[in-house]
């Protein structure tokens, strides 16, 4: 293919004597120069150029999530910052993918998620590495890219580690994705044991707090619990209630704080009543509705509009519902004088 690309030869020029060609191949090599003109040189250029960098520029809509979660919780101001400096400066690191097992021609992202989200938002093209991996190898090169992070905190290492355990690896193949050895993997799989995935979301990140303190937090519940005086699930509520807006750390410590308080006394904490679900009558799920200590909660099915329906319609179904009972008003009841 080459041959029928070079230049022919300027003419008048005599090819070489065969004898001269001989003496050409056995003498001692020496750099030649090698013209980069043409067509030649312009595949030369791109295989140079692909070897030299092996990115490609992917069309966002073509890549899927893939391997494992890894973050608990995203940053908008993280995001942003990352967009801004991305619209600035370009794309400088690329994600890695791989060819996405079912789809043919799209992809299936190991790790930069966030890179390419932003890349997708500004309207520009993702530059990616493309590596042929199986499952068991996205999900170590996913580890081991985390493992590398500084932005990723103790325990959202962790609760990658319990995913790996529950994918089904081995603690040895845990320890190698995360570039840890068994005996820190153990403690990583201890403490998401003995702390609910929910508590771990309501919290989030916690950067800066590392494995002493989720430890004693751990232990903090666990007296609680046995103390009937807290749980993990009506915990967590009450720390997305107290400091939902805060940044996570801070969470962190509104949690902590509700634990202590509870042990000091402060007071019997209702645990949770089952959720319990409200039927159609031709038997559609409409409703899921849950009793706590501060009310009754109800999250309501997609109904071709009648959750919007209920919504608009909740101050006269009120209304109705004070004519039939005859429920007093608690603000005239707050006023009302009593009875003689």
């Amino acid at each position: 293919m080459l041959e029928g690309l070079m230049a022919a030869p300027a003419e008048g020029t005599e090819p070489a004597a065969a004898d001269e060609k001989l003496t050409a191949v056995n003498a001692p090599s020496r750099p030649r120069p090698v013209s980069r003109s043409g067509a030649v040189g312009a595949i030369s250029s791109a295989v140079s150029a692909l070897r030299a960098s092996g990115v490609l520029e992917l069309d966002p809509a073509t890549i899927h999530a893939g391997g494992l979660e890894d973050r608990i919780e995203t940053s908008p101001e993280d995001d942003a910052l990352l967009r801004r400096s991305i619209a600035a400066h370009g794309q400088q690191v690329p994600v890695l993918v791989r060819p996405h097992p079912s789809i043919p021609g799209e992809w299936q992202i190991v790790y930069g998620r966030r890179r390419a989200r932003a890349a997708q938002e500004l309207g520009l093209p993702v530059k990616a590495l493309v590596r042929d991996l199986d499952d068991e190898a996205l999900v170590m090169a996913q580890g081991q890219e985390n493992s590398a992070r500084r932005d990723l905190s103790f325990v959202e290492k962790a609760s990658f580690a319990a995913r790996m355990q529950e994918a089904g690896y081995d603690r040895g193949a845990i320890g190698e994705a995360l570039s840890v050895d068994k005996t820190a993997v153990s403690r990583m799989l201890s403490l998401t044991d003995r702390l609910p995935r929910e508590l771990i979301r309501a919290i989030g990140s916690a950067p800066g707090v590392g494995r002493p303190r989720w430890l004693k937090l751990a232990e903090t519940l666990e007296a609680a619990e046995a103390a009937d005086v807290m749980d993990a699930e009506t915990l967590a509520d009450e720390v997305v209630i107290a400091a939902g807006d805060a940044p996570s750390a801070e969470r962190f410590e509104a949690a902590a704080t509700l634990l202590r308080s509870a042990l000091r006394g402060g007071g019997l904490r209702r645990r949770p009543a089952r959720p319990s679900e409200i039927r159609a009558l031709d038997g559609r799920r409409l409703a899921v509705a849950r009793r706590t200590a501060r009310g009754l909660t109800l999250s309501l099915a997609p109904a071709g509009g009648f959750e919007d329906w209920l919504a608009s319609r909740l101050p006269e179904l009120h209304a109705a519902w004070r004519r039939e009972t005859r429920a007093p008003d608690p603000d005239q009841a707050e006023t009302s004088p009593p009875e003689s």
